[in-house]
């Protein structure tokens, strides 16, 4: 029985993931089958028993089993039975003239009392219309065998003709009986209805009939699920769109916000101290371009978490375009005037004596070239990828797991050229970190922002790459990157100035010297004050300009050596 299921499920497209059988001891199997000790019943199984077991089965009491009465009542509930149609349930006459109720009727009375406890009870129809069938097949015999001079009292079990004429009579038989409709198939099997019961709160109901001769199915429509409907019988793949976390963007939206906010603080102190000495020799014009491209890139984090949780498909080529101009631009502004910065000093200082007179002038017009040969060389890239290769939205469905998504060759290129210009940054930084100079006073700070940056940049550019199926861990590395390099980008070089301009009030002297009043010349106290503050910052300049050569001596020394 189990083998036949076994292939009628497989030509009907099903899977038995599962099965146990047994020859003699059926404890292991047995034990394999722990169902309620293993949680394998509720809403989402169904049992399959066979249905000639007593009505009350499942309460008996068995010392070798381990359950209560009421695990055993939870566990079986709503278990399907199948078994064979033992009285016609259709109230017509069979062969015998009798209805399967006249039939049952004449049984008990010939049995007397307790006829369910007799033995066979419930079978009576079937071998009382086996009876019929073979009776039948022995009267059809007997003429088919009259024709070839044969009777049936010839009959031996090696005598073939006879025999074949037995088999060919029952394998034919098609009657009426009080078990119900009686025909066999080719190997001898009784085509007989199937009932279908199902356990309703501990009380067995018949929910369907199955005529196998006809291929009909008659339901009854009175089945009860656990849960409300049948468990699924497959899994079930739903494809559904995955979105960002919007916990996670809102909160790298707030950072990032925090961020711009600190760039446009930074780039307001810088402008308004534009006429501070010591922020004149920090070169102010790329340090506000280094607060702008931050501020950029800090933008950038908005369209990056934005996806189609937000937005509709038309508006996705904008957004993911606007994603890249602003992390290409911000970049280019951002490391590109503090790699300006540390490549002229790299350049003039790390020279031999040739070089020596370039040191002492600094054409701010070349810095702000190279500048925007950087940006320019982002411009026309991007320019170039938007044509020939457009961002799109594509749609990918995943399966369990971790994928890598093939990426288009256009983004290596691009993030190729930043690598190098990352790596030759954090060679310059290294090159220089020993130079002093005072026309541009704070390159060892744009160095120490140089090599975090790099750092950053070069760890999250390719694991981004290799998380790009996994929406949250993807924007988490590439936004939080972003805004961590623009954060120490911004800490490191201007929060030392606005510390040095508070604390030793620079600011104020140098708005004094240019102040004109007429009431500070009536006050020798204040004159004087102005005239060693003068004179500090006269000697301050010497000093510099002692340290520079003391500098450059060094080096030739080094040479030397």
């Amino acid at each position: 029985t189990l083998d036949d299921l076994d292939q009628r499920v497989k030509e009907a497209g099903l899977e038995i993931t599962f099965r146990q059988s047994f020859f003699s001891d059926p404890a292991a199997p047995v034990r394999n089958l722990k169902v309620y000790k293993e949680k394998l019943y509720g809403k989402k199984y169904v049992w399959f028993l066979i249905g000639w077991y007593a009505d009350n089965w499942f309460r008996i009491k068995d010392p070798a089993i381990n359950c209560t009465e009421a695990e055993m009542a939870e566990a079986v509930e709503g278990h399907v039975t199948t078994e064979i149609v033992m009285l016609n349930p259709e109230n017509t006459r069979s062969i015998s003239n009798m209805t399967s109720q006249e039939f049952i009727e004449k049984l008990q009375k010939r049995l007397g009392k307790n006829p369910e406890e007799t033995g066979g009870f419930q079978e009576a129809p079937l071998a009382y219309d086996a009876i019929w069938a073979l009776a039948l097949a022995l009267n059809k015999t007997s003429a088919e065998l009259v024709k070839k001079g044969l009777r049936l009292e010839d009959f031996n079990y090696n005598n073939k003709n006879i025999t074949d004429e037995i088999y060919r009579a029952l394998n034919s038989s098609a009657f009426e009986g009080v078990s119900g409709h009686v025909v066999f198939d080719a190997s001898g099997s009784r085509m007989a209805w199937t009932l279908i019961e199902q356990l309703q709160g501990g009380v067995y109901k018949k929910i369907g009939y199955y005529d196998s001769t006809k291929d009909n199915l008659s339901w009854y429509n009175n089945d009860k699920w656990i849960g409300g409907a049948p468990p699924a019988d497959y899994t079930k793949v739903i494809t559904t769109f995955r979105f960002l976390s919007q916990k996670l963007f809102i909160s790298v939206s707030v950072l990032a916000s925090l961020g711009i906010l600190l760039a446009i603080i930074c780039l307001a102190f810088n402008i308004y101290n534009g006429h501070v000495r010591y922020i004149q020799n920090s070169q102010p014009y790329l340090n506000n371009m280094t607060a702008v491209g931050c501020t950029l890139a800090l933008a950038a984090v908005f369209p990056l978490g934005l996806d189609g949780y937000h937005i509709g498909p038309g508006l996705f080529p904008f957004v993911c375009q606007a994603r890249l101009w602003l992390l290409g631009l911000g970049f280019s502004l951002a490391y590109g005037s503090m790699f300006t910065k540390i490549w002229w000093v790299h350049t003039v200082f790390t020279k031999k004596e040739e070089k020596k007179e370039k040191r002492k002038t600094l054409e701010p017009w070349k810095l702000y070239a190279t500048v925007g040969l950087l940006v320019g060389l982002d411009v026309v890239t991007l320019f170039i990828w938007q044509i020939v290769d457009p961002l799109h939205r594509t749609i990918e469905v995943r399966r369990c797991g971790r994928e890598l998504s093939p990426s288009q060759p256009t983004p290596w290129i691009f993030y190729g050229f930043k690598g190098l210009l990352l790596l030759l940054g954090i060679f310059l930084a290294y090159e220089t970190k020993s130079v002093s100079t005072e026309k541009i006073n704070d390159h060892r700070a744009v160095g120490m922002a140089i090599y975090n940056v790099a750092v950053l940049c070069l760890i999250t550019a390719p694991v981004t790459m290799i998380l790009n199926s996994q929406q949250d861990a993807a924007f988490a590395f590439a936004s939080l990157a972003v805004v961590f390099s623009s954060y120490i980008t911004l800490v490191v070089l201007f929060v030392p100035k606005m510390r040095r301009l508070i604390t030793r009030g620079e600011w104020q002297s140098e708005q004094q010297d240019t102040m004109k009043t007429g009431s500070s010349t009536n006050n020798n106290e204040e004159e004087k004050s102005r005239l060693l503050e003068k004179e500090n910052r006269e000697l301050e300049k010497i000093i510099a300009e002692k340290e520079e050569r003391v500098s450059e001596l060094r080096q030739q020394l080094q040479e030397r050596q």
